[in-house]
Parts: structure tokens; sequence; C-alpha cells
């Protein structure tokens, strides 16, 4: 049986954030700047507590044990469910966040549909990432096989993101980048996010859900 990093690896996991801490608050003001009106927010796939706790959520879903530990430690409050199932009632959330997890998501769209079962009428899906059709996405996927962590990732194109969002019945409002250039120059300083999807290793989606029920969106239904 595999040993999963996430339960055995989380300080490892989690001390990333300290070594690359440019890159990573460079992904902080990305996600800033599409940040939705203040309201009951939820993070799916918490992980270590890191970006929920630099944005001001306090609420995260977490498959992982010793991950969701961590985020406690922040003072997160951390409910153990999948993104394909979420624990939480319908139309109970107003903004749902996918930060850097979607890669180890399985079912892509089911997630989308349960983030738009348990969001408010006008609510946000926030949706930070690592796209694999970016420069650091490339290299991240050529050397998947040596990482303990990133060997199990699914990456995707932003395309393959945006088109799983509006598939599930979202409408996309806005995008962000920021880790412009060769990712060895990532940490020489902390990047300013600009507009749109084209240029960034990272980049941020932001979307609302229209108003179409649920039940005749999801294919399982």
């Amino acid at each position: 049986m595999n040993e999963n990093p996430f339960e055995s690896c989380a300080r490892e996991y989690d001390a990333w954030y300290d070594r690359f801490p440019n890159t990573f608050r460079s992904e902080i003001l990305a996600l800033r700047t599409l940040l939705p009106p203040a309201g009951k927010w939820v993070e799916i796939g918490v992980g270590t507590g890191r970006f929920a706790a630099e944005l001001g959520i306090t609420l995260g879903v977490e498959p992982a044990k010793a991950m969701a530990a961590l985020a406690r430690s922040r003072g997160i409050e951390v409910i153990h469910g999948s993104a394909e199932a979420l624990p939480l009632e319908s139309k109970s959330m107003d903004a749902v966040f996918f930060i850097t997890t979607l890669c180890f998501v399985r079912n892509l769209h089911l997630a989308f549909y349960e983030a738009l079962r348990i969001l408010r009428p006008g609510g946000r899906c926030i949706v930070g990432l690592l796209p694999l059709d970016s420069q650091l996405g490339r290299i991240t996927h050529a050397h998947a096989n040596k990482d303990a962590f990133f060997k199990y990732a699914q990456l995707r194109t932003k395309n393959e993101i945006l088109q799983a969002l509006e598939d599930a019945g979202f409408t996309i409002r806005q995008t962000m980048q920021t880790l412009f250039g060769l990712p060895e120059d990532f940490e020489a300083e902390v990047h300013s996010p600009g507009c749109g999807h084209d240029r960034g290793s990272f980049v941020v989606f932001s979307a609302s859900n229209a108003v179409v029920p649920y039940a005749s969106l999801n294919p399982e239904a």
C-alpha cells in the first residue's frame, strides 16, 4: 500500500512556503485582487492553512488529517471531507476557494458541481492554480515523478479549468496572473499581479454562480 505523503510529510509540504516566501507572497497578492465581498467563505483542500490564514478564510475542507492539524494550529476550522462530496449544506456559502488543490482532485467537474451546490445566489468561486500550460507548470510536469507530492498530481491547462467552470454553470468574471518569466527568478522579488491569464505561472479565476437549478446541472443527480 502506497504511503500518503499528505499524511506522512505534511510538515515538509508546509515548509515550502518558508523556503519560497516571495513566490508565496506573489500568489497571495494575486488572490487578494479578486477577493469577493465579505461573507461566509470556505477553502476546499485547505491543506496546512497557509493561504486561508493569509486571506481571512476561517473554514476549510481537507481529507488529510495531518494537513488539517496544521491548519487548525493556524486558527482554521477544518471539516474532514473531499471536493467531490462536500460535507456542507446547499446554499450555505458566499464564496468557495480552490487554491493549488485542483491538481489533486480526481473528478474536476464533480468538484465544481459541488461548489455550485453549496453557494448562495450571487456567490463566487475563486480558483488559484499552477496551470500545465505555463513556464513552471511544464517544468513541474516534466519532473513530477521525482516529487513526493506532484507524482500524484494531474496538472490541468487554463482552458480545461475555465471550461469545467462554465460546464458546471459558473460565469467567469475576471482573471489575474502573477509569477512572470523564468521560475528560477521568481524569488528575486515579489511580483505585482496583472490582468489576464496568458503569461503567469500562477493564475486566479473569479467566477459567479448562474441562476440555474443544481439538479439540472449535476450529471449524477
